[in-house]
């Protein structure tokens, strides 16, 4: 054997014998954290106070300024460090009133949200004939028909992130063919004629059209009424606009490390929502479980040799320029972020992690997944990017997301539905937990995580 492959095993060895130790040395301090979590009905009643007294807080509003303010406040209340709102410059789309009336063949109203940066119709409103796809190709194959008329898109939910594309795009697609309005099959897998909002894109070389969504119910009753032959005549009016862009701020606090407090662990979740129900579940939870982790270490005498900083992200719905601003005004020290780990999923029963990193770091990540077996969230799977950490790891910044049942999230999410009793207390807890644990263990760690 060579030299050279010799020190390749030594360092693997020392690195795999590192790695097999830490379930040892971390697990007191692991119970400890468990059983505190568990214990805990801080987060729970926190969160019930953003969502109750705030509401919904999208980009722009003031109420979403007014959370922010309000935990600013109560961060400095728990002993953070260096507790700072970080300005970002973010759009603002007001919706407005809106209807949708189905008029022929009998009359109803349809419960409908507009989808986030979709235009208004004028005030007298849109009145037209509708047809149904079920598809882009099905549009594109029926393209001639279009003109003059309203496109619904009955698209059955699959994943998300194959049915979200006709609430992106569906604008555009309808309106190159010339459809005065589209419409969509809401985006979610359950639902009790319940409309999901969201963002949606426009392109300059097509014209613009006013784009909602309806309910599955009514776009598959819709559906039905077309399949038999029968006209479907639609009434749509829409008072959204967008206005100039305002001032926000990203919500950014820190436990200092003991050793090494210029590396950092980030943990967070993105404290805007859209302005429908309360933001209960995407994602004031993921940011109380994020804040009270930390929280929980620092009440429990532990301190990590580096520093944890949890971080609310500012817009993520409808621009992303949180997630952008925090990049940009930390890059100097992005070398130094350890890893960052963001919960967007909602705070329903924690699995695991996903991890976007080096295999090295796999190895050790997947060892501190160890620790979390006993709460059954120890399982730790390729792939880490969410929003708002995906333009740090795009910087090399080793990235995590919590993953947890999400059987029910696409019930709530973007709706009026997404509200406090969404949530239980123990599930909280539990992703509170494994947030503490993972991000304890990766700053307290003798080296940094490697790249």
């Amino acid at each position: 054997m060579t030299k050279a492959l010799k020190f390749i095993s030594f360092v693997l060895l020392i690195g795999m014998t590192n790695a097999n130790a830490i379930p040892e040395k971390y697990q007191d301090i692991v119970e400890k954290l468990i059983t505190a979590s568990l214990a805990d009905s801080a987060a729970y009643n926190r969160l019930a106070y953003v969502c109750d007294t705030f509401g919904p807080r999208l980009s722009g509003s003031d109420n979403l300024e007014n959370a922010i303010d309000w935990i600013l406040e109560e961060m400095e209340q728990d002993g953070f460090s260096n507790v700072r709102g970080e300005k970002v410059k973010v759009p603002v789309w007001i919706r407005g009133k809106e209807s949708a009336r189905l008029i022929k063949p009998f009359a109803k109203d349809l419960a409908m949200l507009g989808l986030g940066g979709s235009i208004g119709t004028p005030g007298s409103g849109i009145r037209g004939e509708l047809i149904v796809v079920d598809s882009f190709e099905e549009l594109d194959d029926r393209k001639d028909e279009v003109k003059g008329r309203i496109v619904l898109f009955n698209a059955e939910f699959t994943t998300y992130g194959e049915t979200v594309q006709y609430r992106y795009k569906g604008a555009q697609a309808a309106a190159q063919y010339g459809a005065v309005a589209s419409l969509i099959r809401s985006v979610g897998s359950w639902s009790m004629n319940t409309p999901h909002t969201g963002g949606m894109a426009y392109a300059d070389t097509i014209p613009k059209i006013p784009h909602a969504a309806l309910t599955p119910e009514d776009a598959m009753m819709l559906r039905r009424i077309h399949d038999r032959g029968d006209k479907i005549i639609l009434e749509l009016k829409m008072e959204a606009k967008t206005v100039a862009d305002r001032y926000s701020r990203n919500v950014v606090a820190e436990f200092p490390g003991s050793e090494f407090p210029e590396e950092v662990v980030v943990l967070g979740g993105h404290i805007d929502s859209w302005d429908v129900g309360q933001g209960a579940q995407d994602d004031a939870g993921g940011c109380l479980a994020a804040w009270h982790a930390v929280k929980l270490i620092k009440e429990s005498g532990l301190q990590p040799r580096r520093t944890l900083r949890v971080v609310m992200w500012t817009n993520e719905e409808n621009g992303g320029r949180g997630n952008k601003a925090y990049r940009d005004a930390h890059r100097a020290e992005l070398d130094n972020h350890v890893a960052a780990i963001e919960s967007d999923g909602g705070v329903f029963k924690p699995k695991g992690f996903g991890f976007s990193g080096s295999a090295e770091a796999m190895d050790i990540i997947s060892e501190i997944g160890t620790l979390l077996n006993s709460i059954e969230a120890g399982k730790i799977t390729e792939g880490g990017r969410a929003a708002d950490v995906a333009p740090l790891n795009d910087e090399g910044v080793p990235v995590m997301s919590l993953k947890v049942d999400g059987s029910r999230y696409f019930w709530y999410h973007h709706t009026n539905a997404d509200t406090f009793d969404k949530v239980d207390r123990d599930e909280l807890n539990r992703c509170m937990a494994a947030m503490a644990i993972m991000a304890f263990v990766l700053a307290d760690l003798e080296n940094p995580l490697p790249r």
